[in-house]
């Protein structure tokens, strides 16, 4: 039997196997309100320049909220025979309203009709993106705050390397998180142009109005060239882009968590709301969201990876590879929101241990380049001097197993004879932070203003300066 909605052209339906390849309903029935709005707007447009009679549009635009009504009662039917999601509302519309229902096709094709849907959904998402971004944020903005001048150990290579504050740390992320969220927001802004009107591929020779659809579905304008609204899948790949790099900041900051949860740093705590135990170790807490958190990368990244494949070689316009731009874009959409949603429950939950994050922070000699930053501004020696001296000192208090603060002054004179008693003023962890108040330092009036200034846009909705 052939598929009444491709007309008289075929004669028999489709092989078995052809209709499980060719059906996309399966994933794209999640688009039924943005194909509902797009054909509502498009049945408002008809009746505007005459194309159908107000008769019929009245009748069309009551069988869609029908439609749309029956689809978010999880009442409607959706058939794989009728493969995707246009033809499954099109369908139930003839038998709701009769013959009426074949005119919401004029001056239409499946091309732009799927241009428009997801265009719609992914817009929609970017900005779900960006409020999840900006409620990140907030509660590392909020911890910041609270935690400005919380002594650790700032890191690199893994390895001790200068004192900063938890606060400091939180704020690096918020400015991270930021950039993500503006790429979020550039997304959404230049995707937001309509494909609606460019039909096929060639437009129409109907008088149709698309601004006034442009406008009813709140894009800017129409797409200037119908060729590129049917064949341009830039806006997927380019919050897909976002999403990767988005994901793979969260997963570095998941891997920190994971870190400082482990025992041996034990710098901050998790509740029983964000870990799980073992089977087997009844002492075992482990964060779990965290760690699931950092495994999303994959998919979000695989996503991407996959749509650039897919649309690498196609030539213009539309082709049916095209249908598989979907469904990893939807699941890694899906991956990146539940992770944002996780990791701001995480920072908000989590307790910094600031005792064990305050002992570690002087540890390994992390003041030594306050030692030589103190022989270049008291002493007066060029800084390549000054790190030669601390070098030596440093192996000097290795040897003994002690701290540079515990090395006596006589003993530091042998080393370099222009240093005084005030060095000991610089060797500690607390005033080593105190003293990093350049621009974007971690002394902790730095951080303080630093978080005010974050809180005050993310809670007034302004626009990051």
């Amino acid at each position: 039997m052939s598929n009444k909605m491709w007309g008289s052209r075929f004669s028999s339906g489709p092989d078995a196997i052809m209709e499980d390849i060719n059906a996309s309903i399966d994933f794209d029935k999640r688009l039924y309100a943005q194909d509902i709005l797009g054909s509502k707007v498009h049945c408002q447009m008809l009746v505007a320049t005459g194309i159908i009679s107000s008769e019929d549009g009245e009748k069309i635009t009551h069988g869609l909220d029908t439609i749309l009504s029956e689809m978010e009662a999880g009442k409607f039917e959706f058939s794989r025979a009728l493969e995707d999601i246009h033809m499954n509302v099109e369908s139930r519309l003839a038998e709701l309203v009769g013959d009426a229902a074949g005119r919401l096709h004029t001056a239409r094709s499946r091309n732009d009709q799927i241009a428009l849907d997801f265009r719609l959904y992914v817009r929609d998402t970017a900005l779900e993106f960006e409020n999840a971004l900006q409620d990140l944020q907030l509660a590392l903005a909020q911890k910041a705050l609270e935690f400005n001048d919380a002594l650790m150990p700032g890191f690199t290579h893994l390895q001790t390397a200068q004192p900063i504050t938890f606060g400091h740390h939180c704020l690096a992320y918020v400015e991270m998180f930021g950039r993500d969220c503006s790429r979020m927001r550039d997304a959404r802004l230049r995707m937001n142009e309509c494909p609606l009107g460019a039909a096929a591929l060639a437009g129409t020779s109907f008088p149709i109005d698309r601004h006034m659809t442009a406008r009813e579905m709140k894009f800017d304008h129409p797409m200037a060239n119908s060729m590129d609204a049917v064949a341009s899948r830039d806006f997927v790949l380019e919050l897909l882009s976002a999403s990767a790099i988005t994901a793979i900041n969260l997963s570095r900051l998941a891997e920190e968590i994971v870190i400082w949860c482990s025992a041996p740093f034990k710098f901050v705590k998790l509740s029983d709301k964000f870990s799980t135990g073992s089977s087997i170790m009844p002492q075992k807490r482990n964060p779990d969201a965290a760690e699931l958190v950092r495994a999303k990368v994959g998919r979000i990244v695989g996503a991407l990876t996959s749509l650039l494949i897919v649309m690498k070689g196609l030539p213009l316009t539309y082709s049916k590879d095209m249908q598989e731009d979907k469904e990893q874009a939807f699941d890694a959409f899906d991956s990146l929101g539940l992770g944002l949603a996780a990791m701001a429950g995480m920072i908000r939950d989590l307790e910094p241990q600031v005792d064990n994050m305050e002992k570690y922070a002087a540890s390994d000699f992390s003041t030594a380049t306050d030692l030589a930053d103190w022989l270049v501004r008291v002493a007066d020696l060029p800084f390549r001097q000054a790190h030669h001296v601390t070098g030596q000192l440093v192996a000097l208090a290795s040897a003994r197993n002690i701290t540079l603060d515990e090395i006596p002054l006589a003993d530091m004179t042998k080393v370099e004879a222009r240093i005084s008693q005030e060095i000991y003023d610089v060797l500690s962890a607390k005033n080593s932070i105190n003293s990093r108040t350049s621009y974007g330092g971690t002394a902790p009036d730095n951080v303080k203003q630093q978080a005010l200034r974050w809180l005050d846009i993310l809670q007034s909705n302004k626009e990051v300066p």
